[in-house]
């Protein structure tokens, strides 16, 4: 049984595993995709700013698209919260305040920041155990780079 079968896997009570990888994709594509739906304009957006990080360095294009394939067919399920519990447990604490800082920079690249957004972004830094400090100094510094 694969990696992602698990979760869909009706009933299944054990929760996946996910590598760093994996789970630092889960926690951006639920950034900028939290209803499943993923624009090819936000799907390139996306890829060029992993492709951009160490982790996804050794990753192709294919890969990476095979692998949002993977998770957005998930998230359009009910099993977002058994993906994200996943993705949180899986990532180190610094991959945790990095999957936060690309999440922040892909919901706030547009300029205009809806309430939701707002309440996804104070959620996330929450659950993801990033603390405050680090939280509101990313926020600032991925303001003023979009300026």
């Amino acid at each position: 049984m694969g990696l992602f079968d698990t979760v869909l896997v009706t009933g299944n009570q054990t929760q996946p595993v996910l590598n760093p990888a994996e789970a630092f994709a889960v926690i951006v594509l639920m950034a900028i995709a939290p209803d499943g739906n993923l624009s090819v304009e936000q799907a390139d957006f996306i890829t060029c700013v992993l492709s951009r990080t160490k982790l996804f360095k050794s990753y192709p294009y294919e890969m990476r698209k095979s692998l949002f394939d993977k998770i957005l067919s998930i998230f359009q399920g009910d099993h977002f919260n058994t993906l994200f519990n996943a993705a949180k447990d899986s990532l180190s604490q610094d991959l945790r305040e990095t999957a936060f800082a690309v999440a922040t920079d892909l919901v706030l690249a547009e300029g205009i920041v809806a309430e939701e957004e707002k309440n996804f972004l104070n959620d996330l830094y929450q659950a993801l155990d990033v603390s405050s400090e680090i939280a509101i100094q990313i926020m600032q510094v991925i303001l003023i780079k979009n300026r």
